[in-house]
């Protein structure tokens, strides 16, 4: 198609086509058509991976996608739970802090229409986009509500997507899907007492589609081919859902970690003092044969082991996405975009799960590519948050800038990675945190106090608020101004 080989002509031409009004590498040639933006969202992903500086783990095609992109070292959620940081990402703004925060959304728009301002995608949608969402992008896969997360009536994000469709295969529905093991196996009801019927770890032999991320992505590239031949540009999401529990993967993926020596989990007991510290129920609730990961260190390796495969599992539908988009030819008209939607403990504060106020939970892999990208493959230790990606995207995409976010565009980072970001502020119902280059203060609703010292060996596990009132103070005030726009 025309406008294919005029955007690769764009990017070998002059170094001044490379810059904007305000010294930003454009995606596309002002005279050629808008970019196409793909949004991958991974879930419970931490920052382990090769283009992180951590060699054990098997992850080729995103460290392929980090090559040609810029990796964010210091990138924040807003929450350390899907749906509220799933809701931060689409909206571009702080609120909303449990699963059900996109629905509050949906049904605070319907009693009040013209209450909330755009979502991401509804903002692309209105400039011109095609907008589709494949598997886990907001909270439910599918974006929808009802018992089985199947209804059509209720919708987690009205207006947002011209399509949004999480196909469930054998797991029935988007809710069996979510909490899949491998062909077709569906989670059981809670058992009386407590916890569901089905492993927490597992490992079959078979391909890809025998767990649900292969279905998703037959889905997500059957779009893609489809959204490639149009003239108007398309956003799309796609959501893969591993390394989210129960972790399950084909067996090739755990096989490459038979003979891997993982390293020691640093910090591994329960911090003393209070904490925003819990007794991992997500993960508990699994059947473990009545193993504890902290206190079975056979068992802790075997759960990093299977969490690993995961990691190498969602890593291989990345790569995936990214072969489709060379062999649509799209590949050099595309933004593209990998986002974690919040990081996950293996062991650290003794917790196994996200859902605390520390760096494990809320630190997650961000990384993002572009044709003309300037200096290509260097990483960035700035400061930045889940919120910021919004007003990116559409700067990149050329779209008016929303005044109704509380990110800031990372364009100043992407064209140089030494530039500086700033504090990050990240929440649960019942704290606040403001994380800063050197420090992070978390602040309960009821005025107690955490405040830890990053540059000093005890990091996140010795509480110095007490010794450093002035401190606490200054971050308080950073934390609440930060905090008004919620």
């Amino acid at each position: 198609m025309i406008h294919r080989n005029l955007f690769s002509l764009t990017l070998l031409s002059a170094a001044g086509l490379f810059l904007s009004a305000t010294g930003v590498a454009p995606a596309v040639d002002a005279a050629d058509r808008r970019p196409n933006v793909l949004l991958i969202c991974v879930d419970d992903l931490r920052p382990e991976l090769g283009c992180y500086g951590v060699d054990y783990i098997h992850s080729p095609n995103i460290d392929r996608l980090a090559a040609r992109g810029r990796v964010f070292h210091r990138h924040y959620v807003q929450a350390p739970t899907c749906g509220a940081s799933r809701a931060a990402l689409l909206t571009g703004r702080y609120g909303g802090r449990t699963n059900s925060a996109l629905f509050e959304r949906a049904a605070r728009s319907a009693e009040e229409p013209g209450s909330v301002s755009p979502s991401m995608p509804a903002w692309f949608r209105k400039h011109g986009y095609t907008t589709v969402a494949v598997g886990k992008v907001s909270h439910h896969p599918g974006g929808k509500g009802g018992d089985r997360w199947n209804d059509p009536s209720k919708s987690e994000m009205p207006d947002a997507w011209d399509a949004c469709v999480a196909p469930s295969g054998p797991w029935k529905d988007p809710r069996g899907w979510m909490h899949g093991l491998a062909h077709g196996e569906i989670r059981g009801e809670a058992k009386p007492g407590g916890g569901v019927e089905m492993d927490v770890m597992q490992s079959v032999e078979g391909p890809d589609s025998i767990y649900p991320d292969g279905i998703a992505i037959d889905e997500a590239l059957a779009r893609l081919e489809r959204l490639a031949t149009d003239e108007q540009p398309f956003f799309l999401a796609v959501g893969v859902l591993r390394p989210h529990l129960p972790f399950g993967a084909p067996a090739e993926y755990l096989a490459r970690y038979a003979d891997v020596e993982l390293p020691a989990t640093p910090h591994p007991s329960k911090p003393p003092g209070r904490t925003t510290w819990h007794r991992s129920g997500e993960f508990m609730q699994y059947d473990r044969d009545g193993r504890d990961p902290n206190t079975d260190a056979q068992f802790a390796v075997a759960v990093r082991k299977h969490y690993a495969a995961c990691v190498s599992y969602a890593d291989a539908q990345v790569g995936r996405l990214l072969d489709a988009l060379e062999r649509t030819g799209s590949a050099d008209e595309t933004l593209i975009v990998l986002w974690g939607d919040h990081g996950w403990h293996l062991g650290e504060h003794a917790i196994w799960g996200k859902h605390a106020l520390f760096e494990e939970s809320l630190r997650s892999p961000l990384i993002v590519a572009y044709p003309g990208l300037p200096r290509p493959g260097e990483s960035t230790d700035a400061i930045v948050e889940s919120i910021d990606l919004f007003p990116t995207l559409c700067e990149l995409a050329r779209l008016p800038m929303p005044g109704f976010v509380h990110g800031a565009s990372l364009t100043p980072i992407l064209e140089d990675p030494t530039s500086a970001g700033s504090p990050a502020v990240s929440y649960s119902p019942n704290a606040e945190t403001i994380r800063t280059n050197r420090r992070r203060l978390v602040l309960h609703h009821d005025g107690y106090c955490e405040l830890y010292d990053h540059t000093t060996p005890e990091g996140e596990t010795k509480n110095v608020a007490e010794e450093r009132a002035g401190v606490v103070r200054r971050l308080t005030r950073q934390l609440a101004s930060r905090l008004l726009a919620e």
